[in-house]
This record gives C-alpha cells, structure tokens and sequence, in this order.
C-alpha cells in the first residue's frame, strides 16, 4: 500500500512539470484561457460532486473567462 502511494505520488509530480513545461511557449493569452480551464474544470467537478458534465462544462466557461480576461 505504501509503494503505491509513493508511486502514485510521484506520477502525479512528474505530470505537474511536464504540464508546468508545456506553457512556456504560449502566449500570454493562451496561457490565460488553460489557466481558466483548469481553475474551471475543478470548480465544476466540486459543486457537481465529480460529475463529468459539471467538469466539462466548468472548464468551457472557466477558459472563456480566462481568454476575456486577458485581451
């Protein structure tokens, strides 16, 4: 149980870098909108308890917001 904790932690660090990486050639525009998505998509999963229609649809409006808000 313990190895994997570990190894589900370390998945989960390895992913974070590389989504971290991914960003540093986007526009500061682009980077708004992924930003948006995300805050979205994790607001949406919390107040539908993990639905994925709440997910998705939290993550649509969340990178709108995010592309308006930087222009």
């Amino acid at each position: 149980m313990n190895t994997t904790k570990r190894c589900l932690g370390a998945v989960v660090i390895l992913t974070l870098v590389a989504s971290l990486s991914a960003c540093s050639g986007m526009s500061r525009q682009g980077r708004n909108t992924a930003i948006g998505a995300g805050i979205g998509a994790a607001g949406g999963a919390v107040l539908t308890g993990g639905s994925a229609l709440g997910t998705v649809g939290g993550a649509a409006v969340g990178g709108i917001v995010g592309h308006e808000a930087s222009e």
